[in-house]
């Protein structure tokens, strides 16, 4: 079988176009109609300090899919590598591979805030030289009791009326390296008393004599985020800047550092809302503490919301992208219930994936009127969904596995599964009855005999008699032997970043995020599933073969998603 990942990273591959446009798009498209911009350019600007997680993807899918929609538009990909106490090669080669997974192609346009460290030094000069900043010998502490409160105007540094020839000196001396880390900086010279707090005089460089992944010990002071972000833009004539809400109050200050230097370019600042999604935290700063702190196996655990855990937990790029349409852009922020991201992967796979038997709990069923040594083969179909996928031959003998939960001894009413006596049907197989049921010395049932109506192969009674009951099954014999994991939520709390009561989000892990079953029964041909493909296995869900723990011969299997879809339900219900 195909991997259904690598048949899901072409560009909007099955994506129908939107029926209507978003606010962005619908700016964008009446600049373009006014003959304001000729094409746009935009841009996804990470910072490599983490693994991107779903909240970014939306981003990709925004910026790369406006680019998509008019000729001669582009999205670059900008890595904003301002602090390199935090920055890490391994995160820049981290988003560059899942911004490509998720299908889009930066082509030419791969750039980084450290190519214009020259440039932003020499912009922060020209601002210095016209009286609009300045060095301050505060430290950071003292910076931020002088800004005072929303209510409460900042007080000006005593360093303000440094004159331009003195703040040249010392500004030099500092990228010189003369001064330690966090004994100057260089602040904009705004109003200590504008109500937005962003505005009252901030800081555009500081010191950190720290290696950068790039440009190693060149600079030893690096520009904060709000001066290089709108200057990168600038210089490399992003006609739209996408930002998410936070940034907002952000905006004049991004106005106010193009409008006070020489550019060609004044990019048009627009947010949307971010992404908040259900049972999740989407804080670089507590997935690294997830990380570091052991509670997870690495940024690509399948229970990580990051793209690395969603890919190795079985997501496909058709379903994140269609996910991320599916939610569109608003001026608000929001909670988005991830039963919708489930949906989504459920609807994609439920086209795609194969369906094989998997008996993870596993109970010994001999059929008694079964010619021992004797192997049946029957036809089973690979995908309902998907004719042109065919069928396969599974193995039947006289031993079976079905799943434990399958049985019970004393079934109440409306359990149509096996019981003493009870008739059911095994899937593309029989109908069997269950004649005896063994009992180990601690009263545990071990074992079930039973026998088979050989005129029901397929699962059909010539006869015209009807079970209610369909269940999984694999041989005994020419089943193999592997790992499989299940994989639920991270976290007991619908919102865990609501830190109420003296709790952090580390209080509302789920204990039961993972259970591994080492002793799971698959059918034959799948220990030949190479890492990452996906099936389903019948009645339990979508499964992934793990990219990382698989060996040859031995697969390990990733619960992508049950079956059960909480959301079509939901909307069904209206």
């Amino acid at each position: 079988m195909g991997n259904p990942n690598d048949n899901s990273t072409e560009p909007n591959s099955g994506d129908a176009a939107p029926e209507s446009l978003d606010f962005i798009r619908e700016i964008i498209a009446n600049d373009l109609s006014s003959g304001k911009h000729a094409s746009t350019v935009t841009r996804f600007p990470p910072e490599p300090n983490g693994y991107i997680h779903i909240g970014h993807a939306k981003s990709i899918c925004l910026n790369f899919g406006v680019a998509q929609e008019s000729d001669a538009s582009v999205c670059h990909l900008r890595f904003d590598d301002t602090n390199p106490v935090k920055e890490d090669v391994k995160y820049v080669d981290s988003i560059k591979k899942d911004v490509a997974w998720l299908g889009f192609d930066w082509g030419k346009n791969l750039y980084f805030a450290s190519d214009y460290f020259e440039k932003l030094y020499d912009f922060a000069v020209e601002l210095i030289e016209n009286g609009k900043a300045f060095v301050c010998d505060l430290t950071l502490d003292e910076i931020a009791e002088h800004r005072g409160t929303p209510t409460r105007p900042g007080k000006n540094s005593p360093y303000r009326d440094r004159s331009p020839e003195e703040n040249l000196e010392l500004f030099e001396r500092m990228r010189d390296g003369e001064f330690d880390d966090g004994t100057r900086v260089l602040r904009a010279k705004i109003d200590m008393a504008s109500p937005n707090l962003h505005m009252r005089d901030p800081v555009l460089y500081r010191i950190r004599k720290t290696q950068h992944h790039r440009t190693g010990d060149k600079w030893c002071i690096y520009p904060m985020y709000d001066f290089t972000h709108c200057l990168s833009d600038s210089i490399e004539g992003i006609t739209h800047s996408l930002c998410t809400l936070e940034f907002e109050v952000h905006r004049p200050l991004y106005d106010w550092v193009l409008d006070n230097v020489k550019v060609d370019c004044h990019p048009c600042q627009i947010e949307f809302a971010r992404l908040n999604l259900t049972y999740s935290v989407l804080s670089k700063r507590k997935l690294l503490s997830l990380v570091e702190e052991g509670h997870v196996d690495g940024w690509d655990d399948p229970r990580m919301p990051t793209v690395s855990g969603l890919r190795r937990r079985g997501y496909t790029p058709a379903s994140i992208r269609s996910f991320c349409k599916t939610i569109g852009l608003t001026k608000f922020n929001s909670l988005t219930d991830v039963a919708l991201l489930e949906h989504s992967i459920r609807q994609d796979l439920n086209e795609t994936a194969e369906r094989r038997l998997a008996v993870l709990r596993p109970l010994k069923v001999v059929i008694t009127n079964f010619e021992e040594g004797k192997v049946e083969e029957l036809e089973a179909v690979n995908n309902p969904k998907n004719p042109e996928v065919g069928t396969r031959t599974i193995p039947f003998t006289r031993e079976i596995y079905v799943e434990r939960d399958d049985f019970m001894e004393d079934p109440p009413k409306k359990y149509f599964r096996l019981g003493p006596g009870r008739e059911v049907r095994l899937r593309f197989a029989f109908f069997i009855t269950c004649q005896e049921v063994i009992k180990n010395a601690a009263g545990e049932v071990v074992e079930l005999h039973c026998t088979y109506d050989p005129e029901t192969k397929g699962g059909n009674a010539p006869d015209g008699r009807k079970v209610k009951g369909t269940i999984h099954w694999v041989s005994a014999s020419k089943a193999f032997e592997t790992e499989v994991r299940l994989y639920d939520r991270l976290f007991t709390a619908e919102d865990p970043n609501k830190e109420e009561d003296g709790k952090t989000f580390i209080d509302y892990l789920n204990p039961d995020s993972l259970e591994e079953i080492s002793e799971a029964k698959l059918e034959p041909g799948l220990e030949d599933t190479e890492p990452g493909a996906l099936y389903q296995f019948e009645r339990l869900g979508y499964f992934c073969a793990d990219a990382k723990d698989s060996q040859p011969g031995k697969p390990v299997f990733n619960r992508t998603v049950t079956l059960r879809d909480a959301w079509a339900k939901q909307q069904a219900k209206g």
